[in-house]
């Protein structure tokens, strides 16, 4: 298997390839709350781009999750906290869903082979699906306004570790080289090095820190969200 890392969305076209699997993943917290909606039993998942799309799904009767600049949009039933999709609010519900940053990585990656939403969460399975059903992977992180940042990338060098105790892989660029240097000095507090990131800061500033930590821990789901491109939904496989 070939395994690449696409740093920023705006670089995604420099890494595509047909026939691959994209794993978009946004760690600090879309992906990783995506993978709690559907660990706590919702039906599906409607990414969509845009506030105004979120809006009208809402008018329809839709529970919406709306997230910008790290807070909950004003008219929104939950913001991008795994904590707010509590299994008694979601279960068997279709869930809107849209964010700064990871839906709009969505949209970028929708018409690859595979999609699947990756996170430190989900990490083992996903590792083990990728090693059954894919010959080229690439992690596409959402990055911040098409910035890197460190915690995206900071999942690219783990789950290139965990792909490695499953079998031989091959680094697709220096982008997933890189990735997993940054893992080996950051593997041992993953927590305490990301302290000093951007993001990090922009959670402390909105008071949901606490989503940091939850995020970084290993395995808490076993639910791959796999995005469906004939209706346009993200459900989970087990």
């Amino acid at each position: 298997m070939t395994l690449d890392l696409c740093p920023s969305p705006a670089l995604y076209p420099f890494y595509r390839k047909v026939n691959d699997t994209v794993i978009v993943v946004d760690i600090f917290r879309a992906s990783t709350t995506m993978c709690t909606m559907l660990h706590n039993g919702a039906a599906a998942i409607i990414t969509v781009p845009a506030i105004e799309d979120a809006i009208q799904y809402k008018s329809a009767g839709f529970l919406v999750g709306a997230e910008r600049q790290t807070r909950k949009c004003d008219f929104a039933d939950f913001g991008n906290s795994p904590f707010d999709y509590r299994r008694e609010k979601v279960l068997g519900k279709e869930i809107v869903f849209t964010t700064t940053n990871g839906t709009m990585a969505i949209e970028m990656g929708r018409e690859s082979r595979m999609l699947y939403i990756g996170a430190f969460s989900n990490i083992d399975v996903l590792a083990n699906r990728c090693m059954k059903d894919s010959d080229r992977v690439v992690i596409l992180c959402a990055g911040w306004h098409n910035r890197i940042n460190m915690e995206d990338t900071l999942f690219g060098g783990a789950f290139a570790e965990a792909l490695s105790c499953r079998g031989e892989i091959t680094h697709g660029s220096d982008a997933i080289k890189i990735a997993t240097e940054l893992w080996q000095k950051a593997k041992n507090d993953p927590l305490g090095y990301l302290q000093k990131s951007d993001h990090y800061q922009r959670l402390i500033n909105n008071g949901v820190e606490d989503d940091a930590a939850y995020c970084l821990q290993h395995n808490t789901v076993t639910v791959v969200p796999v995005y469906n491109s004939a209706d346009k939904k993200i459900r989970a496989s087990v």
